[in-house]
């Protein structure tokens, strides 16, 4: 049985994530397992790497964009110094780079990081990446909107499958900030 309001019927069967780790990125499979929060919580279910990218699942499964999540990658520097946190907002928003995230990371400058660098240091595909099984020394910043829905639809490490918690659940994540309006509403 699916985390997703009953009106969602056309996501494929989703399975415990703990049963199907071949449909996780091998840290995020790490991260689950070592996780109590997550036995029985997180679901993963399969789907076409195409339509690994939010708009494309979105489209594809009739998802509503308060039910999926984006987690975007951003390097914060000042001076010689960077720090790299790992956001995520509601498909419904965008994340606040220049203003609210360049303030949390306590940076001059704040972008995102370029796609072959967030793959490289995650070790999760693009597309897959999550905000589970991220690497020692980046920052988790979780929008409180994500925290405060039922269900939502992450990145499992990789394209070809999608995981399913409670969005209460990210929060538990040791080092996750949960910040009110890291994200700005979708224009």
């Amino acid at each position: 049985m699916s985390l997703l309001p009953a009106h969602v019927t056309t996501v494929p069967l989703a399975e415990a994530a703990q049963s199907r780790p071949q449909l996780l990125g091998a840290s995020v499979a790490r991260a689950a397992a070592s996780a109590p929060d997550f036995t029985g919580r997180a679901e993963v279910f399969e789907i076409d790497p195409e339509l690994a990218d939010t708009a494309a699942l979105m489209e594809a499964f009739s998802l509503p964009a308060e039910a999926s999540a984006n987690c975007v990658v951003v390097a914060g520097t000042r001076g010689e110094n960077e720090q790299i946190a790992a956001c995520v907002v509601l498909a419904s928003t965008r994340a606040d780079v220049n203003r609210r995230i360049r303030k949390l990371l306590d940076a001059r400058k704040a972008s995102f990081l370029s796609m072959d660098r967030a793959v490289e240091e995650s070790g999760m595909e693009y597309g897959g990446i999550g905000p589970i099984g991220l690497p020692e020394g980046w920052r988790l910043l979780l929008d409180s909107r994500v925290v405060e829905q039922e269900a939502v639809v992450i990145g499992s490490g990789i394209r070809g499958s999608k995981i399913i918690l409670p969005g209460a659940a990210l929060a538990r994540i040791p080092g996750a900030d949960v910040i009110e309006d890291l994200a700005v509403e979708a224009g």
